[in-house]
């Protein structure tokens, strides 16, 4: 017997079949491209999604052999939303978390509806990445797209869908369409409202851990599954990872460390001190828990940049000996912090300042500056920007004294070493890289009554692999230098939108 979770991503996707004591079975994973037609937008094809999603099943249920899978959840990007008519057909490319075409359907909710009564009724600031604005913009721009679609949906109850049960949307993800009540789990009449939408052209709304239906027989013997499948609704990616690290109380936090970066803690009501850095504020993966997320868009995309556009001579020693060109990348770095400042609002700015105009900049090039210069200052500056809003988060009143690191980046000493010494707080990873899949997982263990609680789900499978702790003298350097960066936003937004 095997539980499933799988990792609906922005650049690939994951499925890792997991034992019950959080054993990783099998495990695969396909990446696919991010489409950039116009400046501004960023695109998938949910067909090409769900082609690779399906290799992937199949990779894992062919390897698990006498532990055929029982139930699966999905952990999926936010945001990203998908025009469905009602004979399946998908009607357009999917817009995703970074896409901002719809900045003006948000200046228009933000003058019609007032950004504070948003926050209020959603948890979220206002923002051209949300689904109910992409919707909008379907209405406005392709109204033929619109008029044919049966269901809006998120990769999550896509999934759903297309494995032949209700498309059941859970709380968390239906909180980042910027159309859900936080407080009454409800669709918001007012939201839709504006947004001239009604609420059955969305899905089916389900707390994260619900079992939804069974996979049809015909699907299941597609994919490989051994025996009939229970369907439970997983949750947004962060929360999931959240699970999946282990984060149940406060003062823990998980930090994802991907293609974006970000902090995500746990309370047990909603915050109204958020509001003030316009944090959202939405329901966890776990009952009567709400989950805020502070980070950056750029974050590990930013070392993918240097690799493609910078990194020839990386890529070189990395094909030569065979080592992963991102190792290659971080061990030419010196233990020495760099003389350079890098601002990494290469895709606009994520929390606390929400600036979809923001540009990147490297500070304090010289004739002297090397590439290991420059990859260092990348490393740091994607963490200084995480530090800067964790110092935000506890002017918030959320004080964190942990960091569970998963993604990516957490597989690397030297940055996790550096983290715990610019947040300056101790830094654990855990044991099961794929967090966010375990988290969806352990959703589905749950939905399946295999796990009782949370806390059976997480003692049973989380276990800490390694702990980073500041050190001293380091730490005091980094805060020094943390103060000079918080600088440098305030200095060049007013030029940032003639770049």
């Amino acid at each position: 017997m095997s539980i499933m979770g799988i990792d609906v991503g922005t650049t690939g996707c994951k499925v890792v079949a997991f034992s019950a004591g959080g054993t990783v079975l099998a495990r695969a994973y396909a990446e696919y491209p991010l489409l950039t037609s116009q400046e501004g937008w960023a695109e998938l094809d949910p067909n090409e999604v769900w082609s690779n999603l399906c290799d992937t099943i199949r990779q894992v249920n062919a390897q698990v052999g006498g532990d055929p899978v029982e139930a699966l959840a999905v952990s999926a990007q936010g945001e990203a939303v998908i025009a469905v008519a009602e004979n399946g057909e998908v009607l357009d490319r999917s817009p995703v978390s970074f896409d901002v075409r719809a900045r003006a359907q948000a200046a228009r909710l933000r003058d019609e509806m007032g950004e504070e009564q948003v926050y209020h009724l959603s948890g979220q600031p206002i923002h051209p990445m949300y689904s109910l604005l992409k919707i909008v913009w379907w209405q406005q721009q392709r109204p033929e797209v619109f008029a044919r679609t049966w269901r809006f949906l998120c990769y999550g109850d896509f999934v759903a869908f297309k494995l032949g049960v209700t498309p059941t949307i859970d709380y968390t993800m239906a909180a980042r369409m910027l159309a859900f009540n936080i407080r009454t789990y409800e669709w918001s009449p007012e939201l839709l409202a504006w947004a001239g939408l009604s609420a059955d052209r969305l899905p089916a709304l389900a707390p994260s851990g619900t079992p939804i239906g069974e996979i049809s027989i015909p699907i299941a013997q597609e994919l490989g599954f051994q025996r009939p499948v229970t369907v439970v609704t997983g949750g947004h990616d962060q929360p999931c990872g959240a699970l999946g690290a282990g984060v149940l109380e406060t003062g823990e936090a998980m930090y994802a460390i991907g293609t974006t970066e970000c902090i995500a803690p746990i309370f047990a009501t909603p915050k109204a001190t958020l509001w003030g850095d316009r944090f959202p504020c939405y329901p966890h993966v776990l009952a009567d828990r709400y989950i805020t997320l502070a980070g950056n868009f750029t974050g590990g995309a930013l070392l993918r940049w240097y690799r493609d556009q910078l990194g020839a001579a990386e890529r070189a020693v990395a094909a030569e000996t065979g080592q992963d060109v991102y190792d290659v990348m971080i061990a030419q770095v010196s233990e020495r912090p760099s003389h350079l400042f890098v601002l990494p609002h290469f895709a606009g700015t994520g929390s606390p300042f929400h600036d979809p105009d923001a540009k990147g900049a490297i500070f304090g090039l010289t004739f002297d500056t090397r590439r290991e210069d420059i990859v260092k200052a990348l490393l740091e500056g994607i963490t200084f920007e995480l530090a800067l809003n964790l110092q935000h988060l506890r002017r918030a009143g959320i004080e964190i004294d942990l960091l569970r690191a998963i993604g990516g980046g957490a597989r690397s000493t030297t940055w996790m070493q550096m983290k715990a010494d610019i947040m300056g707080i101790p830094v654990i990873v855990p044991q099961v890289a794929d967090a966010t899949c375990l988290g969806a997982a352990l959703l589905a263990g749950l939905g399946k009554g295999i796990y009782t609680s949370a806390d059976e789900a997480v003692g049973a499978t989380v276990r800490e692999a390694k702990r980073y702790v500041p050190d001293e003298h380091r730490a005091a350097f980094y805060a020094e230098r943390l103060r000079v960066y918080e600088q440098l936003y305030p200095a060049v937004s007013a030029i940032s939108p003639y770049m």
